[in-house]
């Protein structure tokens, strides 16, 4: 009996395997499918910047779903947008660093959480309520979190100093 899954697609290159592998990892993780791939896209690229046209191209999707995916992708600072030097053009940028970049602007997502966790533990019947100290050990956490998180951001600054990046 022959099996009806086909092996992989010889003529794909070991950077469109990438794309879609480490896309697909990223929709496991819980990222929405095409900004995965995109944002898969952009990391394997050579200098991390592409037009709306060179993504739809290299992914085979139509400018409208580029279009969403990387407004997703900027929504958390995952990419930023350029204009092309003597172009009209926006050109979707991918951070060497994206990663510190996304983990450290979380950060600021804790901010207003946080916030509003603290007024909530009077309103929900103060800290002596269940409740309350439910909320009461969320804006613990998220505190602990933050301050975490700044001391790795100086931790990876030091290593990416040792690294030579």
């Amino acid at each position: 009996m022959v099996s009806a899954r086909q092996p992989e697609d010889e003529s794909r290159t070991g950077r469109e395997r990438f794309v879609e592998r480490f896309g697909s990892e990223l929709t496991a993780a819980g990222m929405q499918r095409l900004p995965s791939r995109v944002f898969a896209c952009l990391l394997a690229d050579e200098d991390g910047r592409m037009t709306a046209a060179e993504i739809g191209e290299a992914l085979a999707v139509s400018p409208a779903s580029v279009s969403g995916a990387v407004r997703a992708l900027q929504q958390m600072r995952m990419i930023h947008r350029e204009r092309e030097p003597g172009s009209r053009r926006d050109v979707y940028v991918v951070a060497d660093d994206a990663w510190h970049d996304v983990m450290m602007s979380s950060s600021s997502t804790y901010a207003p959480l946080t916030q509003t966790l603290r007024e909530g533990v009077e309103q929900v019947g103060g800290a002596g309520s269940g409740a309350g100290a439910r909320l009461a050990l969320s804006v613990a956490f998220l505190e602990f979190v933050t301050e975490e998180m700044q001391q790795l951001s100086e931790r990876w600054d030091r290593r990416r100093a040792e690294l030579g990046h």
